[in-house]
């Protein structure tokens, strides 16, 4: 990302935020329903020099990181035995969406009933949400690899492991990470509803207590900290994708050989 680009984010960032202080402080908002961002940042300076928030925080990120890593495994696995297998896609096609189509928050008190107050519940509702993401995204890379390849691979003798591994993953893998962009965010917002719905400890837990007592600061506090969480998570993601897509052109690259050429 060009600094220039970044300077802009900055730039926007700070006018939105100093647009949010002066609605507060003028009237124009109410504090009582948006609380102040300087308030805000002092809550959070607060929680981190005490200590209180990274418990909470090691709790979410733990049952995040669980709920990702066990949905996108399930995911991919399954992505690419039905993308291979049109049989069994089209059989298991009507459940998948049934399932895929259940909300949520209805699966949520269901989750607290069979796995406890624990963060198994969390997890459990995490992986229902990170696994159709990286599921359907995985299954249509899959199917979009162009037969004529793969047809011309077997003919060069290539057995299936080497077909899977030389050409149908590097092909999904494009779109196996644009579905872990959004299942990262997923992945930390199910988990915070469960926290929310039900637990001890997390920063869903914090953001329930903060709200049970009209505090919106803390409701803010809460909800800043999981931005700051997502936005580190997803520039690890951004950096992994460029590390294994190195042999993919960026559309930036492709733009400037077209001006080049004249195209």
């Amino acid at each position: 990302m060009s600094v220039s680009l970044r300077a802009a984010q900055v730039a926007l960032a700070a006018v939105l935020l100093g647009s949010w202080e002066a609605g507060t402080r003028t009237g124009v908002l109410d504090k009582f329903f948006f609380s102040r961002p300087t308030d805000i940042g002092a809550r959070l300076v607060q929680w981190i020099t005490s200590g209180s928030l990274w418990p909470h925080l090691a709790t979410t990120l733990a049952e995040a990181a669980l709920a990702f890593a066990i949905g996108v495994s399930l995911g991919v696995t399954a992505g690419f035995a039905l993308g291979r297998t049109r049989w069994l896609a089209d059989l298991l096609d009507p459940f998948l969406r049934i399932a895929n189509a259940l909300p949520r928050v209805v699966l949520a008190p269901l989750f607290l009933l069979w796995f406890g107050l624990g963060i198994w519940s969390k997890v459990a509702l995490g992986v229902t949400v990170v696994f159709f993401v990286v599921f359907f995204n995985t299954f249509q890379g899959v199917r979009d690899v162009d037969p004529v390849l793969v047809n011309n691979v077997r003919m060069l003798g290539a057995s299936e492991r080497q077909l899977v591994r030389h050409v149908l993953i590097p092909s999904a893998l494009t779109w196996i990470f644009s579905s872990l962009h959004i299942s990262i965010g997923f992945a930390i917002i199910s988990v915070v509803v469960g926290e929310y719905l039900g637990s001890s400890r997390g920063v869903g837990y914090l953001i329930a207590q903060a709200e049970g007592v009209f505090d919106t600061t803390g409701v803010f506090a809460g909800m800043a900290a999981l931005a700051a969480v997502v936005l580190v998570v997803g520039a690890g993601v951004n950096r992994l994708e460029r590390r294994l897509l190195r042999w993919k052109p960026r559309a930036s690259e492709v733009h400037d050989r077209s001006e080049r050429s004249g195209i």
